[in-house]
């Protein structure tokens, strides 16, 4: 029978990485608070009886925001089995505040081994043998990227593992108030909650977890029954001075017993590191810091991965042109070349883009820039109601909107996780790069300054949008309406980034890129080209040769049969039917089928775009992308149509509309309903047309074309 070991500790405390080094198993690893939001499972190396559980990591057992939540469950094995044996992550430059969280374990009677993490960054190791006295509990240190304390970790757990729970060890004694409240709590407790190690240790979770200042706790803590609640409750009003009592407590026994064991000198690393941060983390220079760094970083998106990007795009172009040879003329070659080739391939062009942003993004996440950005925007966050933490899931919705709204679980109130899974669709997601890269790389060809500070602009743009949205639904939607909580987050050391680690997070990152391409993009893309290719629509008589005033300039008598064909296919009657919709956005029918399509994931607009210009055979001979298409295309009336209004007014929808069904579908999942999805979906539809409203015709007042 398999029994499982947890891996727990403080956020940042290289619970991940010890996880990864134990089993092999890749996980995301990262040096902010927040990366492990769900547990990961994997068999401990040389013992496939034993399972590891990586459960999030989390500062204490007081279930008040839905980390604690899974680790209290996990650990404690409400509703399974309970673990084996607890690994303790202990960082050791900050031991004390780990050891608070193993003491927590130890008055629940949990079996635990410490393992003093990240020993090779530390100035000082202190003498393990001296805390494992002092605690009762084995204490190893071990450095896992470089694989030293591994094997005797591994001995420890096996050996743990296989002997019986210790008896509960409360290093101090509740005053006789408190006392007098965990004796008349223990009597309601459920009996999933009372067989869970130590009935007066769960009382006091419960008195902590429990109160009037946090507006879900019913909802989310499941264990708890309605005599508990009741129970708890009737205390709420002395919930502060109990939780300044247990912390006091424990932290007066750690200072009397450990505090002396881990002195250290001050390093010149430490002195260091406070010069960085006096610039980085300074109001001004700091956000100037951070706006230079987007800017170089966007313009090496342009400027590295445009030479890929042509070498891709003539391959797509030659494998076309080969397979159409190969097959002749026909449905069959047409759906080869423009719907899996034209289409998939429209958007595998951005691919370098894509690996590039993930590799930089890996790079300032690993050396610990990150979490002094997400202190530096609180200043900002503050005057827009948000939480603080809120920064850490919406700068990782950079990467994707799904994953940031999972991170959302280490906040603490309902409210502020539903506000900021609200606005984190709006962050510039990396579905929404190939848009931006394919509509500034059409209207400004060769002009690398120009299109890197368009992208920056449209980054900025996407955080002053989210911060704006969350203030003001902050104070029209009543649900969202709250007093915000002072935010408190740790800044980790600087260190130098594992270039192992940054690649494989950048891979991994992008194969989710890879898999969409390959499911939803291809799925969207066949169903996109079958209804611009159906019905087959011959060239009336009467039209076969158009007067030049009907016939669309750009083409000749030949192409103009295709062109009949298309804007006859059912997709084009569809997008001449929200034509009217869209018109006064600057956008025509080909650009609202590739809306309608992108409403499945926004990358398929790309595809879109690459299959009707495909089919509609208005790509002239010396056309060679998709983008050289779209830079030629011309209105009826002989107008360009990609002008840079257009283009800004096209980027400003993306940048706002909620186009992506899995966002939708996690939204659901978080909030346990259809409400939330909805009303994202419809406020920021509806934000999203009138921002680009705003935009086209604004500028055509203004006198631009």
């Amino acid at each position: 029978m398999t029994r499982a070991i947890a891996i727990a500790g403080n956020p940042n405390s290289g619970k991940s990485t010890l996880f990864q080094a134990l089993t092999g198993k890749r996980v995301r690893i990262g040096n902010y608070p927040g990366i492990t939001v769900e547990e990961r499972r994997a068999d401990l190396r040389g013992h496939p009886e034993l399972e590891l559980v990586d459960i999030p990591g989390t500062y204490s057992l007081v279930a008040r925001t839905g980390e604690e939540q899974i680790a209290i469950e996990r650990i404690l094995g409400l509703g399974s089995a309970p673990p084996a044996a607890v690994v303790v992550c202990v960082e050791t430059s900050q031991a004390l505040r780990g050891l608070y969280f193993a003491m927590q374990l130890q008055e629940f009677g949990v079996p635990i081994v410490v393992a003093l993490t990240l020993a090779d960054e530390a100035a000082h190791v202190p003498d393990t043998r001296a805390i494992a006295a002092a605690l009762g509990c084995e204490v190893i240190a071990v450095a896992a990227r470089e694989g030293r304390g591994l094997d005797t970790l591994t001995r420890a757990m096996v050996r743990v593992a296989g002997e019986p729970p210790p008896e509960p060890k409360w290093r101090w004694q509740p005053s006789p108030a408190l006392a007098a409240m965990i004796d008349d709590v223990v009597p309601h407790l459920p009996t999933s909650l009372a067989s869970a190690r130590d009935a007066r240790a769960m009382a006091l979770w419960a008195l902590q977890s429990v109160d009037n200042d946090h507006d879900a706790d019913a909802d989310r803590l499941r264990h708890v029954s309605p005599p508990l609640l009741a129970a708890v409750t009737s205390h709420a009003a002395h919930g502060p001075a109990i939780d300044g009592e247990v912390a006091q407590a424990r932290w007066a026994w750690l200072d009397a017993n450990l505090a002396p064991l881990f002195v250290a000198p001050p390093t010149r690393v430490q002195t260091r590191a406070d010069r960085i941060d006096a610039v980085l983390l300074n109001r001004f220079a700091g956000m100037a810091v951070f706006i230079a760094i987007m800017f170089v970083v966007f313009m090496s998106l342009f400027a590295w991965a445009d030479p890929a990007i042509a070498t891709i795009e003539g391959g797509q172009a030659m494998l076309g042109d080969a397979v159409r040879a190969a097959m002749g003329q026909g449905l069959a070659a047409d759906f080869v070349v423009d719907a899996v080739i034209g289409g998939v391939g429209s958007v595998l062009v951005f691919l370098p883009q894509i690996l590039l942003l993930f590799l930089f993004l890996g790079v300032l996440e690993d050396s610990g820039y990150l979490a002094r950005v997400a202190y530096l925007m609180d200043r900002v966050m503050r005057t827009m109601n948000l939480h603080g933490k809120a920064f850490v899931p919406m700068l990782s919705g950079f990467a994707c909107a799904v994953p940031a709204i999972m991170a959302t679980r280490t906040m603490e109130r309902q409210r502020d996780r539903i506000l900021t899974m609200a606005v984190i669709p709006l962050m510039t997601c990396s579905a929404r790069l190939p848009v931006y890269s394919l509509i500034i790389g059409a209207l400004f060809v060769g002009q690398k300054f120009t299109q890197s500070l368009l992208m920056v602009a449209m980054y900025l743009f996407s955080i002053v949008m989210s911060l704006l949205a969350a203030f003001v639904l902050s104070r029209t939607v009543k649900p969202l309406r709250a007093k915000r909580l002072p935010f408190i987050i740790e800044l980790p050391p600087y260190r130098m980034p594992g270039l192992r680690d940054v690649l494989r997070q950048m891979w991994e990152r992008s194969r989710m890129f890879l898999t969409e391409a390959g499911t939803v993009i291809f799925a969207c893309t066949i169903g996109l080209w079958v209804l611009l290719t159906f019905p087959r629509s011959d060239v009336p008589p009467s039209l076969e040769a158009p007067p030049a005033s009907v016939m669309p300039v750009n083409l000749d008598p030949a192409a103009y049969a295709q062109s009949y064909q298309l804007r006859h296919s059912y997709a084009g009657r569809l997008g001449h039917f929200i034509e009217p919709a869209i018109e006064p956005l600057g956008f025509d029918w080909k650009i609202g089928v590739g809306l309608l399509g992108a409403f499945a994931a926004r990358e398929v607009f790309v595809s879109t775009m690459g299959v009707v210009y495909s089919v509609g055979g208005e790509v002239d001979e010396h056309s060679t992308s998709l983008r050289d298409a779209m830079h030629a295309e011309r209105r009826e009336d002989g107008s360009k149509l990609f002008t840079p209004l257009v283009g800004i007014s096209l980027m400003v929808f993306f940048a706002l509309a909620m186009q992506c069904i899995s966002t939708l579908a996690v939204l659901k999942r978080e909030t346990q309903g259809y409400r939330w999805p909805m009303f994202v979906l419809l406020y920021m539809t509806g934000m999203a047309w009138l921002a680009s409203f705003a935009v086209y015709q604004g500028g055509r007042l203004l006198g631009f074309s």
